[in-house]
């Protein structure tokens, strides 16, 4: 059974996949256009990046925010040939996304236990290119919804923000305890100061949102990655699985 240790980024054990096997777009989150396998120009021969402090102001801002959830280092591990490990990165990326979620749903409730076997079976498929992961996410994310429901009970339709368009809104100081952002586009919203204790935030996108002095404790489904692409300070609370990022400070 897998904690969530297994299932955090170890770059120190991988072969810099994610800086390889991804494609980069010239963008607001990258300097530069790099196609899938082809290394990235700040890739160093020991596979570390050369700028790994500094990619935010340098440009490489998606880096920052890319998480592979402990993906990279077993692909890696496994000592596949370069193709069929780039092959793998992301469909292997989306399972242990799904057991992230699923380890969070044990706390709670044992039916999980049987969801993370059947995810943790289908991870080991030789050829991941096989897997249909839309059916596997499919599985999982009626076991997901059903947790959600039950953990934040019956709300008022004020707090029912399903895939809301929120991008730059003012919200400080918002009461969205227990409220369902369920796939709810935060881009640039001001949460300074908003009340997000278990809030359903599986697959919100929090690019650039402030959330300086939030309260996110117990927040639902929250990832690294979400965390990573927003904005914060000393004062906002994360949920402990969790790791404030450095230019929060």
């Amino acid at each position: 059974m897998p904690n969530r240790t297994d299932l955090q980024a170890d770059c120190g054990n991988c072969v810099g996949l994610c800086c390889i096997a991804l494609t980069f777009t010239k963008s607001a989150d990258f300097a530069l256009d790099k196609p899938a396998g082809e290394p990235c120009r700040n890739l160093r021969d020991d596979f570390r990046c050369s700028i790994h402090k500094d990619l935010r102001t340098k440009g490489f801002q998606g880096c920052t925010v890319y998480d592979c959830f402990g993906a990279g280092q077993e692909i890696t591990r496994r000592g596949q040939s370069a193709a069929e490990m780039f092959a793998a990165l992301p469909i292997l990326r989306q399972l242990h996304e799904l057991l992230w979620y699923l380890t969070e749903v044990l706390e709670y409730d044992e039916a999980a236990r049987a969801a993370i076997a059947r995810i943790e079976d289908v991870s080991r498929t030789p050829d991941l290119t096989t897997v249909d992961v839309n059916a596997e996410r499919a599985a999982v994310n009626e076991l997901l919804l059903k947790t959600s429901q039950r953990l934040r009970g019956k709300q008022s339709k004020k707090k029912e923000r399903r895939g809301a368009d929120l991008i730059g809104a003012r919200l400080r100081g918002a009461d969205f305890a227990k409220a369902n952002l369920r796939g709810a586009y935060l881009i640039g919203a001001d949460l300074r100061g908003a009340d997000l204790r278990q809030a359903d935030l599986i697959g919100a996108d929090l690019r650039d949102a402030d959330l300086s002095g939030a309260d996110l404790t117990g927040a639902l489904f929250l990832t690294q990655s979400q965390i990573n692409a927003a904005r914060g300070d000393q004062t906002t609370r994360v949920p402990s699985a969790l790791t404030p990022p450095p230019h929060w400070s």
